[in-house]
């Protein structure tokens, strides 16, 4: 049940601020204030504990005619409201309720538009709303976020590739850690970006992408980001490569055209006073459209396992290991074995431009029996340019197979046309009653609430860059959950099982190590937020490893509850999760040693079987080095853990 409550104190502080300027909406707790000036413009400031953080800074909307929002700006009328909320998630990617708690202010300007405010306990939001009655043309959309003097940042920038524009990206970067000054208007970054100003933190980002292009931030050589947007697709084309990818030759002189009755997504700033407060945050969840899928009861979330990373190099099997039937049948034994619910059948299973031409070596009737019988799903891979012209017949056949999840993957754009791309495919997927997940893909913000059926997105630098580069060093694995993570969960495919210290990594396609402990791999499965976690190790070395294999395969991929114990930005991270009765923790490390005492004084009274598994006493020199170990503990025990340079560690503790 949603309920209003109208705050007296807001409602006084409205009516006097239709004659006197600024016009202020405060947080809940009364520690966040948005400051709003409507004077030849409007512009927006926010101060956290009496300390401003974003100083005033524009919004605009110029319309085709040359019609602005800021045009003639006066105050038309006001409204304001406390509400009081509970979102019951359609997958719970952080926690199974999530209270949404906010004051809410909408400014009525002149022209037919409004801007609509709104300040949480963790952040600040505001949208433009539209009033036309016929369709409008968007040529430019100003959003400016002013922080203050030495702030610095955290950010993905965008590499331009040969042939395209700059707006073409897989969304997959390292993060620059710079002043933000430094940034100069040759930057360009895709959000989220984490503006650190010492005691605040604050990430930057949008939510409810619909209809619409997504939201770049431009560098300024100023202390400030100003957001940018792909102009609309007015020609494309579809590459002859391996991978076929729809890329645009030549883009029209605006960035939307859109109905004109509507709202426009959300500019968001997530803001922690401590670096913990960021991972668990998830207002930008909070902030998008309720559910499109009314029973989302179907949508099941779980383990896959995936063959395309280690190029099914499979070894100690009486069959040639490749993209085949028997390799597959390999995977699905194991998915069995060990406690995941599916299996991947990666790029290779057909032609890359025809779903419908079967890779001669499989026999895909053969192995949807096998699964079947096993109580094990097949998911399927697809090139997003061959899925959209064959979606209809495709859908249908993956159904026929007992298919219930697929991905799609180089996509590459956010533009309002690419968007829209996103919506149409989630639907007719939710309508097939197929989960869906979209590689070379922009963050969710948002869409996961939309489309709970988008069980989760790629948009990160993950597992599959070990096979040509160094780039995904611990450092960068624990800048994710403070960065990438606050836009909603990634596919960052964990679990490699051949490991290396920074000395000893080496890029070996086939036989991709990782950089790091094996706990640092492990502990992945529960600091990440991602409903359908992919496994991208050798199941060959996992069946040596039972015992290591069986406690990965026993992990949730959907909680009840998130806290996060420890966190520094960059440098580590500890996250307990809660399903049920029982408790996951998750800790991961920089390339620096360190030690924590975990004390469980969240967990409930009782007794709990603690199984724990730690970097080994060599895993300094030998990375693949680790421990288990099982106790009993109960509340408020406090438990010592050392994690080795690039390391971690998993605790599993099983109420009896």
């Amino acid at each position: 049940m949603r309920k209003f409550l109208f705050a007296a104190s807001l409602f006084v502080t409205v009516q006097f601020a239709l004659h006197a300027q600024p016009i202020g909406v405060s947080s809940p707790d009364g520690k966040t204030t948005i400051n709003i000036v409507v004077k030849q413009g409007i512009t927006y400031s926010v101060s956290v504990d009496g300390k401003t953080i974003v100083e005033p800074s524009a919004i605009d909307l110029l319309l085709a005619g040359g019609v602005k929002l800021s045009q003639n700006a006066s105050i038309k009328g006001v409204t304001a409201k406390t509400v009081y909320d509970t979102i019951i998630p359609g997958v719970a990617e952080k926690r199974k309720k999530i209270p949404d708690v906010y004051n809410q202010m909408i400014i009525g300007l002149g022209n037919n538009f409004s801007v609509e405010f709104r300040a949480y306990n963790d952040g600040v939001a505001y949208r433009i709303i539209t009033r036309f009655a016929n369709d409008i043309t968007v040529e430019n959309e100003q959003a400016v976020f002013n922080f203050i003097k030495g702030s610095n940042i955290i950010a993905p920038l965008v590499e331009k590739r040969d042939g395209v524009d700059i707006y073409h990206t897989s969304f997959e970067s390292v993060y620059k850690h710079t002043t933000l000054d430094s940034l100069t208007t040759n930057d360009l970054a895709f959000s989220p970006v984490l503006v650190d100003e010492g005691d605040i933190k604050i990430g930057v980002t949008e939510s409810d992408l619909l209809d619409y292009p997504g939201m770049f931030l431009r560098g300024t050589n100023k202390f400030s980001l100003t957001g940018e947007f792909a102009p609309y697709p007015a020609k494309e084309r579809t590459t002859d490569e391996e991978y076929p990818e729809t890329i645009v030759t030549e883009r029209a002189g605006y960035i939307a055209k859109t109905t004109g009755n509507r709202t426009l997504p959300w500019r968001v700033l997530m803001i922690a006073r401590s670096d913990k407060e960021l991972p668990g945050n998830d207002i930008v969840y909070r902030l998008a459209s309720p559910s499109k899928i009314k029973d989302a009861g179907w949508i099941h979330p779980g383990k896959c396992t995936d063959e395309w990373i280690i190029n099914v190099n499979l070894f100690n099997v009486n069959f040639k290991s490749g993209v085949n039937t028997a390799s597959y049948k390999y995977y699905i034994d194991f998915a069995k074995r060990f406690g995941f619910d599916r299996i991947m059948m990666d790029a290779g299973w057909s032609d890359y431009k025809d779903l419908f031409k079967i890779n001669p070596g499989i026999n895909m009737d053969t192995l949807a029996a096998y699964a079947a019988a096993k109580g094990i799903k097949i998911s399927m891979w697809t090139d997003a340019a061959t899925l959209n012209r064959q979606l209809d017949n495709a859908l249908l056949q993956f159904k026929k197979w007992g298919v219930d999840f697929i991905m799609t993957d180089f996509i590459d754009r956010d533009d309002q046309k690419t968007v829209n791309f996103y919506e149409r495919i989630a639907k007719a997927c939710a309508d097939a009653k197929l989960m869906i997940m979209f590689h070379g893909a922009y963050p969710p913000k948002g869409f996961t609430h939309t489309y709970p059926n988008n069980i989760v997105r790629e948009s990160v630098l993950g597992s599959e860059y070990n096979i040509w580069s160094d780039k995904p060093t611990p450092a960068h694995d624990v800048t994710l959950p403070f960065t990438r993570m606050l836009s909603g969960g990634f596919d960052y495919e964990p679990g490699i099982l051949e490991n290396a210290t920074k000395e000893q990594f080496r890029m070996i396609n086939g036989r991709p190590m990782s950089q790091g402990t094996r706990c640092h791999q492990l502990a992945m499965f529960v600091v990440y937020d991602n409903p359908l976690q992919i496994f991208s190790g050798n199941p060959s070395q996992g069946y040596l490893e039972p015992k290591f294999m069986e406690l990965l395969g026993s992990l949730p991929t959907t909680w009840d509850e998130t806290k996060i114990l420890e966190a520094k930005v960059s440098n580590y991270i500890v996250t307990a999760r809660q399903k049920g009765s029982n408790w996951y923790i998750g800790g991961m490390t920089d390339w620096i040693p360190r030690d924590f005492t975990i004390k469980l004084d969240f967990i409930e009274d009782g007794d709990y079987i603690l199984t724990t598994c730690t970097d080994g006493v060599n895993a300094d020199k030998y990375a693949p080095d680790y421990s288990i170990t099982e106790t009993m503990v109960k509340k408020g025990d406090t438990i010592p853990v050392h994690l080795a340079s690039g390391g971690g560690f998993l605790f599993r503790l099983i109420k009896k």
